[in-house]
């Protein structure tokens, strides 16, 4: 979690690059994965984190270290945007990682924007959640430490191997798996379904059911929280049969759960 005068940083580093990274149109891809290479940099050297956030030191050094570090190593709005995040002032040292790789998400998707794709990796990553919420040894495999990240990365991409997903979608899965930055891969990719409906200037509606939803019922849900937030939603259909029958509707911290499973286990306790 960020603290207040990164918070302030992260906010105004995505604001002024939002209209240059909208501007690069697909290139913007090659920024984003850049930005994620640049954030397991910071992951990988706590010395180098703590220079460029170290107040001590003039934001001109810090920037002029990061030019060095990325000189013909990467495109230059990378490099702009690295200088950017040089030039800040940071809670902590880890909150530079972190915001590199909120921008390097930014970019992504502004690169699935350019093609009008960003509804199709929203869909994407929810129905990989969804595939994996009955794999328990798939995610352990994927969220292992203590394998090499290249491992995981090839698990993944066997694991995915004649699925045509959007190239946005795979670069974010496949940022998960490799940069675990001390999470899970599922977690990570419930994050990043959330992220995506922010982009869009959506609230993400998590449904939970046993089977999947029909047409006539994900309209209506839609249209429902639609009214009930006074803004457009994005449905997240997750299907879990351990709900057994009903729904579990999530919307931020505010959860409605008519789930049979739910149902059962008020049961138990009322009885105990």
């Amino acid at each position: 979690m960020y603290g207040e005068t990164s918070k302030g940083s992260v906010k105004a580093l995505r604001e002024s690059f939002a209209e240059k990274l909208a501007a690069a149109g697909t290139e913007a891809k090659t920024v984003g994965d850049e930005l994620f290479d640049l954030a397991a940099v910071f992951d990988g050297n706590r010395a180098l984190s703590r220079a460029l956030t170290d107040p001590a030191y003039p934001a001109e050094t810090k920037v002029k270290l990061v030019s060095t570090i990325l000189q013909g190593k990467a495109t230059p709005l990378t490099v702009e945007i690295a200088e950017g995040l040089a030039a800040k002032r940071w809670s902590k040292p880890s909150d530079i990682a972190d915001a590199t790789e909120d921008l390097a998400i930014d970019a992504l998707l502004s690169a699935a924007d350019a093609r009008n794709a960003c509804s199709t990796v929203s869909i994407e990553l929810s129905e990989l959640a969804s595939a994996l919420l009955n794999l328990p040894v798939v995610r352990q495999r994927l969220s292992d430490a203590h394998a090499k990240p290249e491992v995981r990365v090839k698990f993944l991409k066997n694991l995915l191997k004649g699925q045509a997903l959007d190239p946005v979608t795979m670069d974010l899965a496949e940022h998960a798996t490799r940069d675990l930055r001390n999470r899970r891969f599922l977690s990570t990719i419930n994050w990043l379904i959330d992220v995506v409906a922010t982009h869009r200037n959506r609230s993400m509606v998590t449904v939970t059911s046993a089977i999947p939803l029909k047409d006539e019922q994900f309209q209506k849900i839609k249209k429902v929280y639609a009214k009930k937030l006074g803004r457009q939603v994005f449905v997240n259909s997750v299907v879990d049969p351990r709900v057994l029958g009903g729904m579990r509707i999530q919307v931020g911290s505010e959860v409605t759960d008519n789930t049979v499973a739910a149902q059962l286990q008020n049961l138990k306790r009322a009885v105990a």
